[in-house]
């Protein structure tokens, strides 16, 4: 899913496929981007580890939209090397032009204090609700609304347990978490859109369609995780103007665990 092809100095080339809706799946795109990233860093295939450097945050802006019949070229940018933090440019390039910008941040790790103030809504366990999901490579079980308990700010909530299906060696610890950190930025793309949706005042009155896309999307890694576990991802629509809507996502394991936080702006408009 996240395979690269080296095409040149600090350039990598991906494929993506067709998705229902037709085109490229944003969440895959920004997966590529990151691991692209990572690849002018420390390649996963190397066998000379140094100093290990975890991506902690990546902001992408969706440009235009993908063509699943033709590859991406991902072209690396090396903006700095630190002895704590590495940032990287990527920008995504097809026949078209430019179809995302997205700029990584790496940490090396640091021990610190740590403490979690977000707690994870009560929700039924996976186990228990209907899965339902637009393709073999995760599962996904949407939680009815009136079955959410917890404070949230925001409005238009959309809850969900996700897990991937994809299976990946472990054999290397750093190599495995990364891979988890891109299919974590792959599953994140799917839910903003429902909840800015369920949020807008015109939601469910009869004949009224949308038309969404994302714009712009962050994530924030906080903790490790398994992808190929149930993790609850739990997204609010916070403020919607202009055709825009700014939602906030946050990613919780079974034990309750804060494990990543998500934002993204997305575009919906009513069809005509």
């Amino acid at each position: 899913m996240f395979v690269l092809t080296a095409h040149g100095h600090d350039a990598f080339v991906g494929i993506g496929p067709r998705y229902p809706w037709g085109g490229l799946y944003g969440g895959q795109i920004v997966a590529q981007a990151l691991r692209a990233a990572a690849e002018t860093i420390q390649p996963l295939d190397a066998q000379v580890k140094p100093e290990i450097f975890s991506p902690h945050s990546i902001r992408a802006y969706f440009i235009r939209r993908g063509d699943h019949t033709e590859p991406v070229r991902y072209e690396v940018d090396r903006i700095r090397n630190g002895r704590s933090f590495i940032t990287r440019r990527v920008v995504a390039r097809q026949a078209t032009g430019a179809i995302l910008n997205a700029e990584c941040s790496f940490q090396r790790a640091e021990a610190s204090a740590e403490f979690q103030s977000v707690t994870m809504p009560v929700v039924p366990p996976p186990a228990r609700l209907v899965q339902d999901s637009w393709t073999d490579v995760f599962d996904r079980c949407f939680v009815p609304a009136d079955q959410i308990e917890g404070p949230h700010i925001g409005a238009g909530r959309v809850a969900a347990w996700m897990k991937v299906n994809d299976s990946f060696s472990r054999s290397g610890v750093a190599a495995g978490q990364f891979l988890d950190q891109c299919w974590l930025a792959y599953l994140s793309d799917d839910l903003p859109t429902d909840a800015v949706r369920s949020a807008h005042p015109l939601a469910g009155q009869e004949g009224t369609e949308f038309f969404g896309t994302s714009l712009d999307h962050t994530i924030w890694f906080h903790r490790p995780h398994r992808a190929d576990m149930w993790h609850l991802f739990d997204v609010t629509c916070h403020h919607f103007v202009a055709g825009r809507g700014l939602t906030i996502g946050h990613v919780f394991n079974e034990e309750g665990q804060h494990v990543a936080t998500i934002a993204q702006e997305v575009l919906l408009r009513e069809r005509r």
